[in-house]
């Protein structure tokens, strides 16, 4: 209405009072459809900004709220809105040029926008360059809009149709459908539209369908690529299921086009003279075997392990129907409500899971670990709180008569000799008796921590022997070292085949600790000796270097040789780093940081894991850790004199910060944080979680004095 009442009634909104009564106008007088808005909003579009282009608003609009309603493509936003973009300036620019021949002021016709656009370039470049300019732009958006192809015209060659190939057989099928009139009449295969008008040559006149790529690549799916399509007019006037038994009953030769521009060009690699003298190196001796330097060799036998019997899982029904009950009426007696109780019976010790009722906490169950011990008469528990993955809480009950796991039942099982691993290690079974089998080089080094009579040694020793049944002496070097003298000693009879140790040693096993240190060194240069035969063989890993010495691809005479493991044993690391220090701590630190690449794993073994004794530079590289049982936790002279300060705190305020530690103890920010560090590893605080305040593990007081308490009485 803006456009058919010329002003819809906008001049009427900004008179003054006495301008209308001067003018004989009483009172607004707005003419819009839509009133006052509809007046104003079109008078902002189609006289301050675009004129009568602005209607392109609407369509685009439509367009784009159609597709979204409906879910029918149209056209695609982008292009909607690029193509309503381009024509809502070039229109409203047109018409400024147009209308500014009789009219030297602004229009809704043109707008605002129009009128002084063309005004600023006919100053700039004259009206023939504004001319020139909006000639030039409806061109090029004609061309992109109807991918308007330049090309000189081919040469028109012979076309070649099918019914002159065979005039016999198409003349006897247009007999038969006589009454088919128009298709003798016809003359010329009847081709579809298309863009390219060039004639069919006769390479492709032999191919029903031709798809040409598409020139534009990158562009939106609706754009659809046209291909020639050419029929033969005999089939064009047939019914559909004429034509197609026609079409079948028809002899089909495909040839196929050779289109030569397409080929992608021959790679060929050529070999090197290294590669080929290893290949005939190989044809002629075959693959190099590590194996003949002790071609006698025979693995050992799993007869020389002792055997224990069955090893079979005695099940006690009456032991697990007490325990279960004792273990309900613990928690009973703590108002603990439980919906659920299993129990998965092991070698050594049985699993009871229990789902507790909802709204139960977690903490609260794990306080209760020395009561439920207690009323189960057992040396020790131990509450996984909760079991991975499984969505219930663990308590281990240690059985009353348990069962003995033998190394020879393990290395009888399928799993042990079917394994592929590098550095296969047997640790045992889990809860539910089945084998347990680790791969040395993937962690690549392990930490073993147990106190005296823990089954330290015995891990140890499952470790060495595990390697011992799997591994060719060519394959598998040991470096022990037992400050203890006594633990590893059985082991000298391997010294042949398997020890490792420095010319002119007379002992193969390390005791003395002085000499410990020039051996940690001297793994330190093969280390670097073994980095600079993988450099110059140009891989990452003792793997693939060894496999490429195999194939005879490196020169034994370029100082190339195979690589076998190299694992060093450590047994009482405490008493080293107490006598050489220093001196051990550098040359454990490199080997454990580099030397996983060259295949040197290393396997430390200490009663206690502290601090002081494995620093955090060692701990960080040893991400494997094989856990016996320890006395305590922490040790009460390594504990903060404000820990138990702290630990009360924090239950009190149920917040475990460390700025809250601060505040109330005065204290720093970097002692608080390790007050915080001796928290956790105690079980108050539960771990790190970013911005959030650690979770506090004891609800109450006076648990947590039980706790304090007992740790006192274990230290």
């Amino acid at each position: 209405s803006y456009v058919i009442d010329a002003n819809g009634g906008w001049g009427n909104l900004f008179k003054t009072a006495e301008e209308l009564k001067d003018s004989g106008v009483t009172i607004p007088v707005v003419q819009n459809w839509l009133g006052k808005f509809g007046a104003l909003l079109s008078h902002q579009f189609i006289y301050e900004w675009f004129g009568i282009a602005s209607f392109l608003f609407v369509l685009a609009f439509f367009i784009i709220g159609y597709r979204l309603l409906f879910k029918v493509k149209i056209l695609s936003i982008s292009k909607t809105l690029g193509y309503s973009f381009f024509f809502l300036l070039f229109i409203s620019l047109t018409l400024g040029f147009a209308h500014g021949f009789w009219s030297e002021s602004p229009h809704y016709v043109e707008g605002e926008f129009g009128y002084w656009s063309n005004k600023l370039l006919a100053a700039q470049i004259g009206a023939a360059g504004v001319a020139g300019l909006i000639a030039f732009a409806g061109l090029t958006i004609l061309i992109i809009a109807y991918n308007i192809d330049f090309k000189f015209p081919e040469r028109k060659e012979k076309e070649v149709y099918l019914d002159n190939e065979t005039p016999d057989y198409v003349n006897e099928v247009r007999e038969k459908f006589s009454q088919n009139k128009e298709v003798e009449e016809a003359s010329a295969p009847i081709e579809f539209p298309v863009r390219d008008k060039a004639p069919i040559s006769t390479e492709r006149r032999q191919q029903n369908v031709v798809i040409q790529p598409n020139r534009y690549e990158g562009k939106e799916e609706e754009e659809e690529v046209i291909a020639p399509v050419t029929l033969s007019p005999l089939a064009t006037n047939l019914p559909l299921s004429t034509a197609a038994t026609v079409a079948t009953s028809l002899p089909l030769t495909v040839e196929p086009t050779v289109q030569e521009e397409e080929k992608e060009p021959a790679f060929t690699i050529e070999k090197t003279e290294e590669e080929k003298k290893s290949e005939d190196l190989v044809e002629q001796f075959g693959n190099y075997d590590e194996k003949l330097d002790l071609a006698g060799y025979k693995y050992p036998t799993v007869d020389l392990l002792e055997n224990y019997g069955t090893n079979k899982i005695s099940v006690n029904a009456e032991e697990l129907e007490a325990n279960k009950n004792k273990i309900v009426e613990t928690l009973n007696h703590y108002n603990i409500e439980i919906d659920k109780i299993k129990a998965t019976i092991g070698p050594t010790v049985t699993l009871y899971e229990i789902i507790p009722a909802p709204g139960v906490r977690i903490s609260k169950i794990k306080n209760l670990e020395d009561d439920i011990a207690l009323s189960l008469a057992a040396l020790g528990i131990r509450i996984i709180a909760p079991m991975p993955g499984k969505g219930t809480i663990g308590i281990e009950v240690p059985n009353q008569h348990p069962e003995m796991v033998p190394m020879r039942s393990i290395l009888n099982t399928e799993k042990w000799t079917s394994n592929t691993m590098d550095l296969p290690i047997a640790l045992g079974k889990t809860i539910s008796n089945e084998v347990f089998i680790a791969d040395l080089a993937k962690m690549p080094h392990l930490l073993v921590a147990g106190a005296t009579g823990q089954g330290k040694s015995v891990g140890i020793n499952s470790i060495l022997v595990s390697l011992l049944f799997k591994k060719h002496p060519a394959q598998l070097k040991f470096v022990l070292v037992d400050p203890k003298k006594v633990e590893l000693t059985l082991f000298n009879r391997i010294e042949r085949h398997f020890l490792a140790k420095l010319p002119g040693e007379a002992d193969a096993i390390i005791t003395d600790t002085k000499k410990v240190v020039n051996t940690l060194n001297s793994l330190c240069i093969e280390m670097d000796q073994r980095y600079d035969l993988l450099k110059d063989a140009q891989v990452r890993n003792l793997k693939e270097y060894n496999d490429k010495f195999i194939k005879r691809k490196l020169n034994p005479n370029n100082g190339h040789r195979f690589l076998p493991f190299i694992v060093l044993v450590v047994d009482e690391f405490a008493d080293l780093m107490m006598t050489a220090g220093k001196e051990v701590e550098a040359p454990i630190a490199r080997l454990a940081q580099l030397a996983r690449a060259i295949g040197i794993h290393l396997v430390l073994a200490t009663q206690r894991p502290s601090v002081n004794i494995i620093t955090g530079t060692i701990k960080a590289n040893f991400p494997a850790r094989l856990a016996f049982r320890v006395l305590s936790k922490i040790d009460p002279n390594e504990r903060d004199k404000f820990f138990e300060d702290a630990a009360r705190l924090i239950v009190m305020h149920q917040q475990g910060s460390t700025s809250l530690i601060q505040r109330k103890l005065k204290l720093g920010y970097n002692r608080a944080g390790r007050i915080i560090d001796q928290l956790e590893a105690a079980g108050i605080v539960g771990p790190f979680e970013g911005s959030k305040a650690r979770e506090v593990l004891y609800p109450d007081e006076y648990s947590l004095e039980q706790f304090l308490n007992s740790m006192d009485d274990k230290s």
